[in-house]
């Protein structure tokens, strides 16, 4: 990776402008590898680079690949209108380099939620081709039946939808709770389906995507941890 100058390289990572970056090396904030630096045009290796803000450490990523667990009254939205945003759970710098949420979670719906900086990354995930299944608990309002799960299983028609929508998989793991997967992630799909099926959702969390579930991860509610490359190939898997 080309080497560029310290300026730049704080103002990749998130710590405002490139002036606001200068400011903060030239005021003795940022130190490099355990060393003060006081000169925003130093040249540095990007690769890897271990460095810190007013004593917290960070380490260089081109793009930033996140997992947060996503408590309920917060809106998947870099503009939210109604509650706060997903994204005031995260350090201002991840804000200032445009992280957003990879698809969406309802305000009350809890558990995994994607972010990324990387629009590739963000598309791919996003996108009903890759038909890749996530996995959901569900609280009821009446009791789980059998005719429940099967109706889930065999499919039940929405609205608004051309043919009707199935679960990839459903069972009963409780008197009033389901564990369910869905591959097709339309609008309040989870939430639909039981009202289409004749019940009622009080309470939903996403608890994987793919193979990466959100227990694995260790994260209390409203915690967030980067994603390694491990994590992100659990993506693709079930």
């Amino acid at each position: 990776m080309a080497r560029m100058t310290l300026d730049k390289l704080l103002q990749s990572q998130g710590f405002g402008t490139r002036r606001h970056c200068q400011q903060l090396i030239a005021g003795g904030h940022v130190l490099v590898a355990g060393q003060a630096v006081d000169d925003p045009g130093m040249a540095v290796d990007p690769s890897g680079l271990e460095f810190s803000v007013f004593g917290e450490p960070w380490t260089y990523r081109e793009h930033v690949y996140l997992a947060l667990n996503k408590p309920p009254g917060y809106e998947c939205s870099r503009r939210p209108s109604h509650h706060p945003g997903v994204l005031s759970l995260l350090p201002e710098p991840m804000r200032w380099r445009e992280v957003q949420p990879v698809g969406r979670l309802d305000h009350d719906t809890t558990g995994l939620l994607l972010l990324s900086d990387d629009g590739a990354f963000i598309h791919a995930q996003s996108s009903p081709r890759r038909k890749v299944p996530k996995h959901y608990v569900a609280d009821t309002h009446d009791p789980v039946t059998p005719e429940l799960v099967s109706a889930l299983l065999a499919g039940v028609q929405l609205h608004d939808e051309p043919a009707a929508l199935a679960a990839s998989q459903c069972e009963q793991i409780g008197p009033h709770r389901i564990a369910i997967s869905l591959e097709q992630g339309k609008y309040h799909q989870v939430k639909r389906m039981l009202a289409a099926a004749g019940n009622h959702c009080e309470a939903l969390q996403r608890v994987a995507i793919g193979g990466l579930r959100l227990q694995a991860l260790g994260l209390p509610e409203g915690g967030w941890c980067y994603l390694g490359e491990q994590e992100l190939a659990l993506l693709n898997g079930t």
